[in-house]
């Protein structure tokens, strides 16, 4: 157990809110209550159930020069002017080393207004540009932040819907705590767009007034739009640089509901498992958080399930605390929610003041708590606490304290282990049958045809009933979960099963349900949108439905850094079970193509350049399980995840060093993290995918690294095809078949630039710590 933790502290916020740009702005008007919830005038709103919002009121350009006025998209350009103001504020910008500054950037419908335009620009015969395409990603946003400020370190993209923001800043902590970097610019962006009005419309969630959260008669939420960023650093890095520090991360909270699509579970059950997490693991009772930053939507099922969760997981403690909304002022902002409202809920712990929550008509007795109507008022409290609550049922909530008030626990420490997976591919279904692929491709010299379809008939299917809205990306996720949970011996868990939790990668997302929701809307307008299909078109859909189908009710996000994001879900994974959030952790990684996707490929210039890269579908699952819980139920480890190490080298859009710097920079890193030299790694499963110029920085960096240790080098995609974010769960499938007994390393990357090395060992007991290969 260790005996210390790092303390993780805010070093600087910025903010832009349709108060305007600045932080200043949305906390004086948040403090007054005032309302920025107006007509909106950038969006045609015919057809809608509202013509409000909370529209960011003047324009907003980023000093940054990379990209062409041709195809900004708004949420990028609010995420980077946020960010300066961030950057700006910590005065750490020039003081840490480039290489250890890094980006978590969350999102819930990333760019998808460039996706939008690109959709119209195809209808009229004009394809769209390739950059267009690449911004329609959240990872490439999130590159594209890291670029801009010439930062090398990890660059990550989180979508759980409207919970991203703070699932942002819960990965960026263990981030820090463990070293993958100094510092790490932190928050979420999201921008009005038709179809996000056209989706809550559709589902009649909309209110035609500003949104009155609490309320008696509320009738639904307001959108908003904007960007909150954060600059977390860890305290001697603050201390060292004489920076301010303007609150600490005391802890977090994450939980699925596992109950439904788009509604919370109506006693705010998985709610309150966050909270109470969140209070656990920074050590402060509920009697101590004087103030709530609440989720508080408007709708009618929302907030009392909120209010719910909070009384039950404060018990006798909630009459001594407030809980407000800011969304009654600026509306829902979706994945930049969570970021924004712990900007304001930094702000109410520093002033010592609670905001009130706007708009307040009358008190509703499924809502009996203090929501501070009528006008702010004053605090005494060391901490507090924000909320945010997503489709499919995705809960966090972030828990800030006032600089060294509070001790915080030491977190568990203790090996992870993979005992479980699970492998969908467009010949195979097991892994047995991916080995016979492989050794049958390699030998035969053929590969599968692009964008290739998933095998059907695997040993675990959804029936036809169960299938009843749920995409492709969701069936094959709930397939590959549910067959690697039972390779590992925990099909039979208890369920709901509250501490086995969900981390699903996907690089492409739902852009086939989106695609199905879109291209109506596009030629119809607003009436045609599709209720039963806008839910799954937010990218944590799929893991949601794997949560609801299989009854796993612990911590869950869904990482989406593109063709990296199945290693990204891994190495999140593990780092939550380092933590003691969970007992075990299913980790998906799913992709799935359809006709947009096919025709982006098809029109980026690496890919079309690229005739021996071939991208196909791929559903694959990996358990994960500290060791000790892995023997205690007598499971057989396959490997220990013994480290790994992230690096970046984007320069711009779907721009990378040819050199592979950042290749280099994410196995030295992954070494480090291990306790391993490069001599006691003997074999490499490359990220070569048959794109030359990235393949050959990898050969070059893997050639600086292991310069006199001639490690064998496997390139499996080459071969088997590039299941686009599940290529290191591909190769992980090939490596642990059976208990390793050699040190493994395995790279994934994303050719905006995004490196992730992993390192697996053979398993090793406290006894054997030493042990050298």
């Amino acid at each position: 157990m260790s005996k210390t933790i790092d303390r993780i502290v805010v070093s600087g916020m910025g903010a832009v809110t349709a108060f305007g740009i600045g932080l200043q702005p949305l906390w004086e008007g948040a403090r007054a209550g005032a309302v920025a919830i107006r007509p909106v005038a950038g969006l045609p709103m015919a057809g809608y159930r509202t013509k409000l919002a909370g529209e960011v009121p003047e324009e907003v350009k980023p000093s940054y020069a990379g990209i062409s006025d041709v195809v900004r998209e708004p949420s990028l350009d609010f995420a980077l002017v946020a960010a300066e103001e961030a950057l700006t504020a910590s005065g750490l910008a020039k003081l840490v080393p480039p290489q250890r500054w890094g980006v978590v950037f969350a999102t819930c419908n990333g760019g998808l207004v460039s996706g939008e335009q690109a959709l119209r620009a195809e209808a009229s015969g004009q394809p769209a540009p390739f950059e267009q395409l690449l911004l329609v990603s959240p990872q490439t946003i999130a590159e594209v932040i890291g670029a801009a400020f010439g930062f090398g370190g990890p660059v990550l993209s989180v979508n759980t819907a409207c919970a991203s923001g703070a699932h942002a800043i819960a990965h960026a902590v263990e981030l820090l705590r463990d070293g993958h970097a100094d510092a790490l610019l932190v928050g979420g962006s999201d921008s009005l767009s038709g179809v996000t009005f056209a989706g809550f419309n559709s589902l009649e969630s909309l209110s035609p007034n500003p949104a009155a959260p609490y309320s008696k008669g509320r009738d639904g939420l307001s959108l908003g739009e904007g960007s909150g960023m954060l600059v977390l650093t860890r305290a001697e890095i603050a201390a060292a640089h004489d920076a301010p520090v303007l609150a600490e991360v005391l802890g977090y909270g994450l939980s699925a509901d596992g109950y439904h699509a788009t509604a919370p579970h109506p006693e705010g059950a998985g709610a309150a498992r966050a909270i109470v997490a969140a209070l656990a693991s920074g050590g402060v009772r509920p009697e101590h958080v004087g103030y709530v930053n609440g989720h508080g939507t408007g709708t009618p099922k929302n907030d009392p399930a909120e209010v719910a969760a909070v009384r039950t997981a404060f018990g006798d403690g909630t009459s001594k605390t407030l809980l407000s909304s800011t969304k009654s002022m600026i509306g829902h902002l979706l994945g930049a929610a969570g970021a924004v409202e712990s900007i304001v809920t930094v702000q109410a712990l520093r002033e010592q003041t609670a905001p009130p929550t706007a708009g307040f008509l009358e008190a509703d007795p499924h809502c009996a708590i203090d929501v501070v109507p009528g006008g702010s008022r004053p605090l005494d409290t060391a901490a507090a606490l924000s909320n945010n609550f997503a489709f499919a049922g995705a809960n966090a909530s972030i828990l800030f304290g006032l600089p060294g008030r509070i001790d915080i626990p030491a977190p568990a420490d203790e090996p992870i282990v993979i005992t479980g997976l699970a492998a969908l591919g467009p010949d195979w279904n097991t892994i047995a049958g991916l080995h016979t692929a492989y050794r049958d491709y390699s030998a035969a010299d053929r590969r599968p045809e692009r964008f290739a379809a998933l095998l059907g008939n695997p040993e675990w299917e959804l029936p036809p009933r169960e299938r009843r809205r749920v995409d492709r990306l969701g069936r094959y996720a709930i397939m590959a979960s549910a067959m690697a949970l039972a390779d590992a011996g925990l099909a039979g868990a208890e369920r709901p099963a509250p501490r086995i939790g969900v981390v699903l990668g996907t690089g492409l997302g739902p852009l086939a349900s989106i695609e199905e929701f879109v291209v109506p809307l596009v030629d119809s307008g607003p009436e045609s949108a599709n209720p039963a299909v806008f839910p799954n078109t937010v990218y944590n859909a799929a893991a949601g439905q794997v949560a609801m189908k299989l009854g796993l009710t612990g911590v869950t996000s869904t990482l989406t850094a593109a063709h990296a994001a199945g290693a990204a879900a891994l190495c999140v994974a593990r780092d939550l079970l380092r933590r003691g959030t969970a007992d075990a952790i299913v980790v998906p990684a799913v992709d799935t193509f359809c006709a947009a996707a096919q025709t982006a490929y098809g029109r980026l210039p690496a890919f079309a350049r690229s005739p021996e890269y071939i991208p196909t579908e791929g559903g694959y699952g990996i358990v994960l399980e500290p060791l000790s819980k892995a023997l205690a139920r007598g499971a057989v480890p396959r490997a220990e995840f013994a480290g790994f190490g992230m690096a970046s080298d984007g320069r711009g859009i779907g721009e990378f060093d040819t050199d592979g710097g950042g290749f280099e920079r994410a196995m030295r890193a992954a070494l480090t993290h291990a306790g391993l030299t490069a001599a006691q790694v003997t074999r490499i499963q490359s990220n070569a995918a048959g794109i030359e110029a990235f393949d050959t920085a990898e050969f070059a960096a893997i050639g600086r690294v292991f310069d006199s240790t001639e490690p064998f080098v496997e390139t499996p995609k080459r071969w088997l095809g590039e299941p686009v974010g599940a290529g290191a769960h591909l190769a992980i499938a090939l490596a642990a078949e059976q208990p390793l007994d050699k040190p493994v390393l395995i790279n994934s990357s994303s050719p905006g630039g995004t490196h992730i090395s992993v390192v697996l060992t053979p398993v090793r007991t406290a006894d054997d710590r030493s042990t050298s290969w």
